[in-house]
């Protein structure tokens, strides 16, 4: 059984709003991605709207077939959102304004109140509910009382570390999702994966789903978008093939 591969088309609509223009649109990548064999599409819908739109989301959910998963943070106009749009996942996400990209996990111990409240009215409506945490043990157990679905894991630490401490990172992820899937969560992992270092995550065992954004919409530029997720799904499966042989 091979990872599966959301694409994160958030970077299209980055790209329409840098001149406030109709495109590129992010709703023919989502289906450009699909026709490509992605598994699902992934859009953040943020606060301030830089990039995706309520509109650009309920295109998305209403044209593709594939499943699309809603990265938002955990505040009652969100969830409203959410609740109207009925994606199929919702990932909880750490938001600040001043942020270029998400930086990090979401607190789940210290919020864990306001959190399982938003929870609660997600799961009520038959929505698949995944936690955005750093990978630590504590924060996915926190999770899991919550009463999430799936943990996505971030990877950006490993990302970003210095050679030297790259091993005991990709160490730490790969107990994070033993644990994971040990209290019965789903596992996936995103952030500052890329074609370059994907086949080192590809080593972890139990990893569900990867949702892989910036890298495949920059490589996009040059091949086009159903040439970048094809190039991405093959390193993805050639990777499981070499953890399996």
């Amino acid at each position: 059984m091979t990872v599966r591969l959301s694409v994160n088309v958030d970077h299209v609509a980055t790209i329409r709003e840098a001149r406030k223009t109709n495109e590129p649109d992010p709703v023919t990548a989502a289906l450009l991605a699909q026709m490509a064999m992605a598994d699902g599409i992934t859009v953040h819908l943020r606060s301030d709207r830089r990039h995706i739109n309520e509109r650009d989301l309920q295109i998305i959910k209403s044209t593709i077939i594939i499943p699309v998963t809603l990265e938002m943070a955990a505040t009652d106009e969100m969830v409203n959102i959410a609740l109207g749009q009925r994606p199929h996942v919702i990932t909880l996400v750490p938001e600040r304004p001043e942020e270029i990209t998400t930086e990090g996990g979401l607190d789940v111990k210290t919020n864990f109140d306001n959190l399982g409240s938003q929870v609660e009215k997600l799961r009520q409506a038959g929505i698949k509910v995944c936690i955005f945490v750093n990978p630590d043990l504590e924060q996915i157990g926190e999770s899991k009382r919550l009463g999430a679905d799936m943990v996505e894991i971030n990877t950006g630490i490993w990302a970003d570390a210095p050679d030297k401490n790259k091993r005991w990172e990709i160490e730490r992820i790969q107990k994070a999702i033993d644990y994971a899937v040990q209290v019965g969560l789903k596992a996936t992992a995103g952030h500052g994966i890329t074609y370059h270092n994907v086949s080192e995550i590809l080593k972890i065992k139990g990893l569900y789903e990867m949702s892989i954004g910036h890298t495949i919409i920059s490589r996009s530029v040059y091949v086009g978008i159903q040439q970048a997720v094809k190039e991405m799904k093959e390193l993805i499966i050639a990777g499981v093939k070499a953890q399996i042989s």
